[in-house]
């Protein structure tokens, strides 16, 4: 049975988390027994251990451990010559909350109110088991480890306000399910490999039936039941493997696949089985010479769309992004020991129907790229002040001259 909140009540949570935290900010200031954990920058880290790499505010000699980050915007749009006007935007206000049940046993859980409270997702809750640094069990709701971002997507680590289009256009940003599984990692030298395998719920029958009227896979977001049964009745396996070099960087190749349609019910068959996959690669480094940052990812999606659908449905899409980061200026300013200002640009692209009309072989639209020239300003690593110029081109279904839009988006993002 799927369970709604009134809006009333998601804002008398919202509120009573904002008040938690306020006390334990005064906490903080007044009280020596409080103290701030630090992110461990001494090992070289892995996206995958991005879950537990957080700043966070713990009363000492206890298990539990608090923190989170805050993202909010503005932004002036114009299509067309036709523009809406200048908006304001509380993008998300997410919560970490972590514990150390006992020895080898941890719990982490991660909530996020979006739009003001408009929208609340437990994104992150499970529980851990270390049973050796190769092998460790997983299980709750799950991140799946499908490409990078999915895993490290917190705002403040970013130097653009929006997600990338392949993250939440292509694939389902922040994409978790409900499951177990495996990961572990070891180190030789220079180099670290990771690995993670789940068996979780997932997918459901939007993924054709939805609103854009094409394939769509962030439409399956919108199930919350997929947290307490698997719509097609079978599990969802993602799995992925890391290699990072820690004088040259890291690179990861991932998988997810699994049965999509409700193809039986109650005994009667309704249709085949009809499985989607999804094949990721991502990758980081940093050019120590001149201490540039190069973040990106690609990802190839199968569907197996029924024969009944037209066109319009693809069973191929593809997609990417890439970030640049140039640190331009780091120095003191004011109070802030090692401020850093960057310059930055991202390159986003997504099709969602790779491949040619049967009628006249000529090539499918319903594509986008886009290139968002940035500054950002960081008076400590975890808060960034971001000015963005985003320009973007998309195609229709019929490959019609694109359309363009520009945006200007200003906006911050800090951890707490």
């Amino acid at each position: 049975m799927k369970t709604y909140t009134s809006y009333k009540h998601k804002l008398q949570l919202f509120s009573l988390v904002l008040i938690a935290f306020s006390m334990n900010a005064n906490a903080q200031k007044n009280n020596a027994l409080f103290k701030r954990s630090k992110v461990d920058t001494s090992f070289v880290q892995l996206n995958m251990d991005a879950t537990y790499n957080r700043p966070f505010l713990q009363l000492d000699k206890t298990p539990v451990a608090l923190g989170g980050y805050l993202e909010a915007n503005s932004i002036y749009a114009s299509e067309g010559g036709v523009s809406e006007g200048l908006s304001f935007q509380a993008r998300r206000l997410t919560l970490f909350m972590s514990a150390t049940i006992s020895k080898r046993i941890k719990f982490l859980s991660e909530i996020e109110f979006e739009d003001g409270g408009k929208e609340i997702a437990i994104e992150f809750a499970a529980m851990d088991v270390s049973l050796f640094p190769e092998l460790n069990f997983r299980g709750g709701i799950i991140m799946n480890p499908i490409g990078g971002f999915n895993q490290n997507h917190d705002g403040p680590k970013w130097e653009f306000v929006e997600r990338p289009n392949m993250a939440n256009q292509l694939l389902p940003a922040t994409w978790s399910n409900a499951g177990f599984g495996i990961f572990g990692k070891t180190h030789s030298k220079n180099w670290i490999i990771g690995y993670e395998a789940y068996l979780t719920n997932g997918f459901d029958n939007t993924v054709i039936n939805n609103e854009e009227s094409k394939t769509f896979l962030p439409a399956s977001k919108e199930n919350g039941d997929r947290f307490e049964e698997s719509n097609s009745g079978h599990g969802l396996f993602t799995g992925k493997i890391a290699f990072k070099n820690r004088k040259i960087g890291e690179i990861g190749f991932s998988f997810m696949s699994g049965v999509y349609n409700k193809y039986e019910e109650d005994g009667v068959v309704l249709d085949k089985k009809r499985k989607l996959s999804v094949y990721a690669v991502d990758f980081k480094t940093t050019i120590k010479k001149t201490n540039t940052y190069i973040v990106g990812e690609y990802a190839f999606i199968s569907v197996d769309v029924p024969d009944t659908f037209t066109q319009q449905y693809g069973n191929k899409q593809q997609g990417f992004f890439l970030d640049v980061v140039q640190p331009i200026l780091k120095q003191k300013v004011l109070d802030w020991e090692n401020a850093t200002l960057n310059l930055a640009v991202r390159f986003d692209y997504v099709d969602w129907n790779i491949g040619k009309f049967n009628e006249t072989n000529t090539n499918i639209g319903d594509d986008l790229w886009a290139v968002t020239p940035a500054i950002s300003f960081r008076p400590t690593s975890q808060t960034v002040f971001r000015i963005n110029y985003r320009y973007q081109w998309q195609r229709d279904l019929l490959a019609n001259a694109p359309a363009n839009k520009a945006s200007w988006l200003f906006g911050f993002s800090t951890c707490f």
